[in-house]
């Protein structure tokens, strides 16, 4: 629900996604007198037979133009190039960052994840140890990267010769974590551990709201949650972002057409959301009813 660099945009996602339930996500659309620009938030890893198409969404995914999505460089040899540079860091192991009680709860939780203890995590920069740590029971859960919302979504515009467009780098999301102190990735590594035991529940109470178009649900569960437990994540990951996504969405107004945006859903709930930046703008957006 967030963007695919954090930890707790991974967590907005679930072990089961039940196929009997219609899922219909939210949709917004920002208007102008020739450009029409369709904001929807996505999850990033999903289970293969999940089905998440609605008549509404599909209209306005025909009637777009192009499709602008948080990055589309993530390709298996740049992200392995990028974690590599900004995620590893032998000379400074966790277990000399981590007091012995907090190390020895991060190999308790890893070994319930399915990873081999802190044997590959000591190396990694807390960061980097926090997503691999949160998804390592995902993927053994059986969620497919492949899968995700905004994978399909670009697949599905290529398909049809549409452009795709970024908003961001993968370097430049990266660099979001990796560029904050390590007093700030220490405390989100420490605070995955600690929720560790709850993730499945949080997980599906929020995959609940997603299907649901709850965006009032994905603010309290999500937003709500990092801004009070760690307030300068909050501004650095998701508030400032979405002010620059605002201004950039902004400017696309200039052009005619019909674009569809798709980014992390938690970056279109509460009330630091992209469509409350554009409203900061003078920009209105409505909710698409979902029919």
């Amino acid at each position: 629900m967030k963007s695919p660099l954090i930890a707790r945009a991974l967590v907005c996602l679930v072990l089961l996604l039940p196929t009997a339930i219609l899922a219909k996500p939210a949709l917004w659309v920002v208007k102008d007198a020739d450009t029409t620009l369709y904001l929807f938030g996505t999850i990033h890893l999903l289970p293969k037979d999940a089905d998440w198409h609605y008549p509404a969404l599909d209209r306005a995914l025909a009637q777009s133009d192009a499709l602008v999505v948080e990055i589309t460089d993530d390709n298996p040899a740049n992200m392995t190039a990028l974690v590599l540079r900004l995620g590893i860091d032998a000379a400074h192991p966790l277990s000399s960052l981590l007091s012995s009680g907090d190390f020895h709860r991060l190999d308790l939780a890893a070994r319930k994840a399915g990873l081999p203890g802190t044997t590959a995590l000591n190396v990694m920069r807390p960061w980097l140890a926090t997503l691999t740590l949160t998804l390592a029971p995902l993927t053994k859960a059986g969620l497919d990267p492949a899968r995700g919302v905004d994978r399909q979504l670009r697949d599905m515009m290529a398909k049809a010769g549409k452009p795709v467009r970024a908003l961001e780098t993968a370097e430049e999301q990266i660099h979001f974590l990796a560029d904050m102190p390590t007093r700030l990735q220490l405390d989100m590594l420490r605070q995955t551990v600690h929720e560790a035991d709850h993730a499945s529940v949080e997980l599906q109470a929020l995959l609940d709201a997603w299907q649901a178009g709850d965006d009032a649900a994905i603010a309290r569960l999500e937003n709500e949650l990092m801004k009070r437990e760690t307030p300068a994540l909050y501004q650095r990951l998701l508030v400032q972002r979405n002010a620059v996504w605002a201004g950039r969405i902004k400017a696309m107004l200039d052009t005619p057409g019909t674009v569809f945006i798709a980014v992390g859903a938690a970056h279109l709930a509460g009330p630091d959301s992209v469509q409350a930046q554009l409203q900061k703008l003078g920009i209105s957006s409505a909710r698409v009813p979902a029919m």
